[in-house]
């Protein structure tokens, strides 16, 4: 049997884009000779749909898009994501589903057992679960569908989080193929590798091809990284698509030829530097932008964000604005000029220091005598906010802020200064990482100035400041906060693993202290197994002292 695998990039309640997409991937797939085509989880309003639910017409505008598509699919089957509404007066208002259109109707529709409510998701808030996935008679061949989470229950991987598992309910069904559909977000720490073992788990307990498709594409924080395949009835992973990239492909399961496209199995860095460029480009243009704007400090931050955006947009639609003050080296306004060159980007000098003079003389009556401290520091942080976000409006461009996960951890930067913008694009890099992805973006040509790489960092906001003057050196702070933040140790077994007693506890001290920083940022796309968004969810006003 010839698979089609349609790997589409959808926008969330995008429903006429999205039908277009499906309509326009099936045409394709079905005319270079597919027999059968799978889309992801909820293909007909995008991933995740989350309060659009509860708008009265959402769920039925969708219904009226999915009958729209099944009536233009023909002889060769498709198997479409939607949400179907509970027809049942009890348990939650919808299901997760999965229809099996065919001949111009919805033949079967299947529904997810098992919903996670983890990190980023949220499903019980709104589906009701299935009691078993569905399983059916096509063409002589005996099919079971499932929904993503639902093979994430298999024993042999388990995270133990559910009762039951819906591949056990399978492997008694003598199937013959076996379907998935994904919206599986990325994150680094082997979620590729993870899904494969899944897939292939999922074939060897069903003795049968698992066809597993996931969504690919930004949708606000989450960037979903594609890597559809097919596993044999042996388990083995015998084709597998693009990564970070719409895709599709027709796999011959009858066939034992393997197909593995390039990036389905690839190095950390050309993840990120990837997964980056796409979770920008959709944000900005799913948002309804096409330019971004951007705060050149010199520094490797806001150098790296800039080298996302031009590959993710182009450089023609990249600004680049040095906002020096009094007290700005030169080596910052060079490397901030340089950086412009080497990418191509626009470019403009815009001097703080008459505006922040301006400031401190307007407030001098009210500040005598209180000496010079971090609100001097932070004015010249908020002119640039100001200037920046009044050239964002003017210029109808999307405002990036630069911060790493590092800095917004321990609230290394300015509320309403260098935290203005439209999103925080490496919001959950660690400043080591920053490092090394500027390097590897480095590999081929000259990208970010070796200056910028090579100097002590610093935000510059006072004579001869560094980073290392009011924080750790960053190989031992990401560590901290890797511990902390993202594995929930606490400041004992921080401890108990070598780090210094006395910076624990400030590191610690810190993050706890800027949570408001946090909850008022800009969203940032999620790199790490636990992003500072709506996977975490720590009160602002709390006294727990780990």
């Amino acid at each position: 049997m010839k698979i089609g695998l349609a790997q589409i990039n959808t926008t969330v309640g995008d429903l006429a884009g999205n039908q277009k997409l499906i309509l326009e991937a099936y045409q394709s797939l079905v005319a270079s000779g597919a027999e059968l085509v799978v889309f992801p989880e909820l293909a007909v309003c995008g991933y995740p749909p989350r309060d659009l639910l509860f708008k009265r017409r959402f769920v039925p505008d969708q219904h009226e898009s999915l009958e729209a598509i099944a009536q233009q699919i023909g002889d060769a089957p498709a198997v479409i994501g939607f949400v179907e509404a509970n027809p049942s007066a009890s348990g939650r208002d919808f299901y997760n589903a999965a229809a099996f259109c065919y001949q111009g109707k919805v033949q079967q529709i299947g529904r997810k057992c098992l919903l996670p409510t983890y990190d980023v998701f949220d499903e019980d808030r709104y589906f009701h679960p299935s009691d078993l996935p569905l399983v059916f008679d096509w063409n002589d061949k005996k099919i079971g569908i499932t929904i993503c989470e639902d093979i994430w229950g298999n024993t042999d991987i388990s995270r133990e989080r559910y009762p039951h598992a819906p591949v056990e309910y399978l492997k008694e069904q003598n199937l013959d193929l076996h379907i998935n559909l994904s919206a599986s977000p990325w994150h680094w720490g082997g979620k590729g590798e993870q899904r494969e073992g899944l897939v292939s788990a999922a074939s060897k307990a069903c003795q049968c091809p698992t066809v597993y498709v996931n969504a690919v594409g930004g949708n606000d924080e989450l960037i979903f990284d594609g890597r559809s395949m097919v596993s044999d009835s042996s388990g083995q992973i015998i084709a597998g698509l693009a990564a970070f990239a719409a895709d599709q492909k027709i796999v011959d399961l009858d066939c034992e030829e393997i197909s593995l496209a390039s990036s389905f199995r690839q190095d950390l860095m050309p993840n990120i530097e990837e997964a980056l460029v796409l979770g920008l480009r959709d944000y900005v243009h799913k948002s309804g932008f096409k330019k971004a704007l951007i705060g050149l400090s010199g520094g490797i931050d806001s150098a790296v964000v800039a080298a996302i955006a031009a590959k993710a947009l182009g450089p023609e639609n990249v600004t680049g604005i040095s906002l020096p003050s009094a007290i700005s080296s030169d080596h910052s306004k060079s490397d901030a000029k340089d950086l412009a060159d080497f990418l191509g980007i626009n470019f403009h000098t815009v001097a703080i220091a008459d505006i922040v003079s301006a400031a401190e003389d307007t407030l001098s009556p009210l500040t005598t005598g209180y000496g010079r401290d971090v609100t001097e520091e932070n004015i010249q942080a908020r002119a640039r906010g100001l200037l920046l976000m009044a050239l964002s409006n003017k210029l109808g461009a999307l405002l990036l802020t630069t911060g790493n996960k590092s800095e917004l951890a321990v609230g290394y930067c300015t509320l309403y200064g260098d935290m203005c913008g439209g999103l925080a694009v490496i919001s959950d890099l660690p400043k080591t990482k920053v490092f090394e992805l500027a390097r590897y973006m480095n590999r081929d040509k000259p990208t970010i100035p070796v200056n910028t790489i090579e100097k002590p960092p610093s935000a510059e906001l006072r004579p001869d400041q560094k980073d290392e003057d009011s924080l750790p050196p960053y190989d031992i702070l990401d560590g901290i906060l890797e511990g902390y933040v993202e594995k929930g140790y606490s400041s004992c077994q921080l401890i108990e693993m070598g780090y210094d007693k006395d910076v624990v506890k400030d590191m610690i001290r810190k993050v706890d202290l800027n949570e408001y920083k946090r909850k008022q940022a800009a969203p940032g796309l999620k790199l790490t197994p636990l992003a500072f968004g709506v996977g975490r969810r720590i009160p602002i006003v709390q006294r727990y002292v780990s």
